[in-house]
């Protein structure tokens, strides 16, 4: 915020305006026994550089990925960025996440908007996109308002091997509906689909499986699809984007609705967000989903133009008749995923995924190997999987902090999830970062 000084005219022209005299008639009802008679006790003032130089001092305490070997995930990854990616953002066109309240004015935002639209479609497969919504959370709360106010059936059964944080924010933003969350979970970390069958009924609304899961590993999503569909509930699938790469897309298996966290694509870590969420689905639903849609059409000179569309879904049109709050979205971010897409087009999705892959079960098999540590399963796995140790989880963070690697994610801070280290890999961690993290673990060999 801007500093804008008072001088003694405007001072004095403040207090005509209200009716007082001085600056102490303003506050006369301010009792003498509480106001400060003495000047505070503030340090010595700094020049422009002492405090410069004191910021940097402090800011410097903060470490963030890049100063540590980074093996972290569970929704959040440590992927390569390009720096056109950047530059993008650096434009001052685009500083603003919003368009102006006459939307078409913002042509090469609504552009933006409609390309990003159209890859993500590409990615999952599915008809229609939004122009994004928060984070993979919010994404899931939305899927399940969607199915509750296209069936209105309350009843909504996720695998257990969700993301939990995923879970907690749709169970919290649905909790005035009074709506039923089931969650079904195996031995081996995937959904439980004997389970499933006893319990799915014409009462479920949705049934929600992340893909890869959030132990990494691959759903048997084509079972779960009939298991799902055969009672009429809809079939909504979390992925991460990144896997589309290698994996089939939920199109593919008719997923009715696809939604996930799209930090992957050319998002920052940044202590965990803000990052972006994303939202496909049927044709058929394209009236129910939450957030902006943005339509490409012609002027009536035959110029081609962009417009919001289908705007009657939203809150400042249809108040409490909207489909969702969700009336804006994380436009800058929207933009860092479009030009992270278009920058690695279709094949390069697919190396970076592929890299993901095969490195990530480099290092699984280099751990398997250790004494006392084990896979959670056999299950087939994407980029990420669960490991059991023979110590505390908690110790190898601890210790492996001190060694400049960030080993994962100790689960025990999920009650509900198997217990164990999640470690992620991404491209960026080479065979040597991958052999010294073995090197690391055998510590602890049991």
């Amino acid at each position: 915020m801007s500093f804008v000084p008072n001088t003694d005219d405007d001072r004095k022209l403040m207090l005509e305006k209200i009716g007082v005299s001085s600056f102490e008639e303003l506050i006369e009802n301010i009792p003498d026994s509480i106001r400060l008679k003495k000047p505070l006790d503030l340090p010595p003032k700094l020049s422009e550089y002492e405090v410069v130089k004191l910021m940097q001092s402090y800011a410097n305490k903060n470490k963030d990925a890049s100063n540590y070997t980074c093996y972290l995930g569970g929704g959040a990854y440590d992927h390569f960025i390009p720096t056109i990616v950047s530059m993008v953002l650096e434009r001052p066109e685009f500083k603003t996440a919003y368009t102006p309240y006459q939307a078409e004015v913002s042509q090469g935002t609504l552009q933006a908007m409609y390309e990003y639209q159209s890859m993500i479609c590409t990615l999952t497969g599915m008809d229609v996109s939004n122009a994004s919504l928060y984070d993979g959370g919010s994404a899931m709360a939305e899927s399940v308002l969607m199915a509750y106010a296209h069936n209105k059936r309350n009843t909504f059964i996720y695998a257990g091997s969700v993301n939990p944080q995923y879970k907690k924010v749709a169970s919290t933003i649905s909790s005035g509906k009074k709506l039923i969350f089931k969650a079904f979970v195996a031995e081996d970390g995937t959904c439980d689909l004997e389970g499933l069958k006893k319990s799915i009924d014409k009462n479920v609304s949705a049934v929600i499986v992340q893909q890869p899961n959030f132990y990494g590993n691959l759903e048997d999503v084509q079972e779960i699809e009939k298991l799902a569909h055969s009672v009429g509930a809809l079939f909504v699938v979390s992925v991460d984007p990144i896997s589309l790469g290698v994996l089939q897309a939920p199109g593919e298996y008719n997923a009715d609705v696809v939604i996930g966290e799209g930090q992957s694509l050319g998002i920052p870590l940044s202590f965990g967000g803000p990052y972006l969420g994303l939202f496909a689905a049927k044709q058929e639903f394209v009236r129910k989903i939450p957030g902006r849609l943005s339509g490409v059409t012609k002027d009536t000179d035959g110029n081609r133009g962009f417009v919001l569309t289908l705007q009657t879904r939203e809150q400042q049109i249809k108040r409490e008749k909207a489909t969702s709050n969700i009336c804006t979205n994380q436009g800058l971010f929207m933009l860092a995923a479009t030009a992270y897409m278009a920058t690695m087009g279709k094949q390069g999705i697919k190396e970076v995924a592929e890299q993901c892959l095969q490195r990530a079960h480099y290092l699984a098999s280099k751990i398997k190997e250790i004494k006392g540590f084990s896979l959670l399963s056999n299950k087939p796995f994407f980029k990420e999987f669960l490991v059991k140790t023979p110590v505390p989880t908690s110790k190898i963070i601890e210790e492996g902090e001190k060694e400049g690697i960030l080993a994962g994610i100790d689960t025990s801070r999920f009650p509900e999830c198997k217990q164990g280290l999640l470690i992620a890999v991404t491209e960026k961690r080479s065979k040597e970062e991958s052999d010294k993290f073995a090197e690391f673990l055998k510590r602890f060999a049991k």
